[in-house]
């Protein structure tokens, strides 16, 4: 039987620039304060029973910072926020989960509590850089295909979620779908096709000159299969898929040992029809992990990124041409590929982009920030980036990681960080561009725990971390977080 689970951690934050460093803030599911201040979490849950056919766990977590900094602007100091709120049910490979819940991170280190090694947690489009959104999930665990001699397993999700923050379309609606095909040779090599997609529809438009997206049976078919608006609709909505789709194509080989896995992964962002046919080629983000399967060493995970996402299927947005070399007319070719500037996760009509609360739900290094206008919106989506992760135990007792994030950020292709930009220049990715200027950035964390017990079921943790900004994106800033967490089982 697994028990039920308490924790509480109190936190505080400090930096020599007052604005909390980038990895002290990012993948830490939107809680931690933007600035000097603290943070109190709360959480009880109840995990799933693995020995029984049919299982439940549910859990609950809430938490507030508090940032002096906005008492002196006459703003509320102290946020409370509800975290998690939920409940799941699991019966075979069939699970369901009601609620706000974490997303699922993998690429982990030497203690999941210290978070994954990666930027984008193994999910470029949905880490846990953003607050929960409340919704359903339906889960289809791997499972293996009849005849297949248990080699060819697929899994999925099928979700709908709702946006509860201030944004340009208020209420906006989120459709997830998940798919995967992996063939396991189930000794020690394998392989993993997926697909990971969103489309945000519904909603109320802020400005009355945008069309909204009405919720209804009709338009939901349309969303989950990817087709254009009817007749009533806007012309854009028309012209492409109703509301705003975007996600990424998955491939992953693995290679299990006794002591040790390695794993390598693509993921590749898409915003529209050009980038799912793989004319944004290539662009994606490049991860290499390797981990050691006895977690109490000195070093047990090693991983190393490289993004890539100058592309963005071309720096001409245009339309397919016939044999002749006439563009073709989306009146008359319905499935017509306009391809060119794919502006990764932002959109023109759900302007608030693939955001959430201000921050980005995917890979934090997909850099937000509000206008002038007070909308938030994807800011730096051309970019280039390698990162390295590092997780062990010091004296094989207190989990650490490093993470180390070195990037050249050009902003997008309307809004360049430097004039001018390549965009309608007609430049090929593979060759020399001498057009764009990026702008230098790195960002630095040692985070870790020394554990400290106290007798049975209760543990005390002494949490800590130091972080770094330097160059020319983030003001050049050093941070640290020290507190404490008690937790009963």
């Amino acid at each position: 039987m697994h028990d039920f689970v308490f924790s509480m951690m109190l936190l505080g934050a400090l930096s020599t620039g007052g604005n909390t460093p980038f990895w002290a803030v990012s993948n830490q599911y939107g809680l931690m304060p933007d600035s000097n201040g603290a943070l109190g979490v709360m959480q009880a849950y109840k995990p799933f029973d693995e020995s029984k056919t049919f299982q439940w766990r549910a859990g609950v977590s809430l938490a507030a910072n508090w940032q002096p900094a906005l008492a002196a602007t006459g703003s509320r100091a102290i946020l409370p926020m509800v975290d998690e709120l939920y409940a799941s049910a699991r019966w075979k490979v069939l699970r369901v989960d009601l609620g706000m819940r974490h997303r699922d991170s993998e690429f982990m280190g030497a203690d999941p509590l210290l978070g994954s090694l990666s930027t984008s947690e193994g999910h470029i489009i949905e880490s846990n850089n953003a607050r929960t959104m409340p919704g359903v999930n339906f889960s289809l665990e791997p499972l293996a295909v009849p005849f297949t001699g248990k080699h060819l397993l697929i899994s999925g999700d099928w979700a709908d979620y709702t946006t509860i923050d201030d944004r340009f379309v208020q209420g906006a609606l989120v459709h997830r779908l998940r798919a995967y095909l992996r063939y396991d040779t189930r000794k020690h090599f394998y392989v993993q096709l997926g697909l990971d997609h969103y489309a945000l529809w519904g909603g109320t438009p802020s400005d009355p000159k945008y069309i909204p997206v009405d919720v209804n049976f009709d338009n939901y078919f349309r969303i989950c299969t990817g087709r254009s608006a009817s007749a009533s609709g806007s012309v854009s909505d028309q012209m492409n898929c109703l509301g705003d789709h975007g996600g990424a194509e998955q491939l992953r080989m693995g290679w299990r040992d006794s002591a040790w896995d390695l794993t390598f992964q693509w993921e590749k962002p898409y915003s529209d029809k050009s980038g799912m046919r793989f004319n944004n080629i290539p662009d994606g983000l490049y991860t290499l992990h390797w981990s050691l399967k006895d977690k109490d060493n000195w070093v047990t995970d090693a991983l190393v990124e490289f993004h890539y996402t100058m592309w963005q299927s071309g720096t001409i947005h245009e339309a397919e041409t016939d044999a002749e070399g006439n563009q073709l007319n989306w009146y008359e070719h319905k499935d017509l590929n306009i391809f060119g500037l794919d502006n990764y996760f932002n959109n023109g009509e759900y302007r608030s982009g693939w955001t959430h609360f201000g921050r980005m739900i995917g890979a934090p290094t997909f850099y937000t920030a509000y206008g002038s206008n007070g909308i938030v919106s994807i800011v730096n989506n051309r970019y280039k980036a390698v990162h390295l992760g590092l997780s062990g135990k010091l004296f094989r007792k207190a989990p650490y990681r490093l993470m180390l994030t070195f990037s050249d950020n050009y902003g997008t292709y309307s809004s360049p960080y430097i004039s001018p930009s390549s965009a309608r220049s007609g430049w090929n990715w593979w060759e020399p561009n001498t057009i764009d200027k990026g702008l230098k950035q790195f960002s630095g964390a040692f985070t870790g725990y020394v554990p400290f017990s106290l007798g049975g079921r209760h543990h005390l943790d002494l949490v800590y971390g130091l972080y770094a900004d330097a160059g020319e994106v983030l003001a050049k800033n050093f941070g640290t977080t020290i507190g404490v967490r008690y937790s009963f089982r």
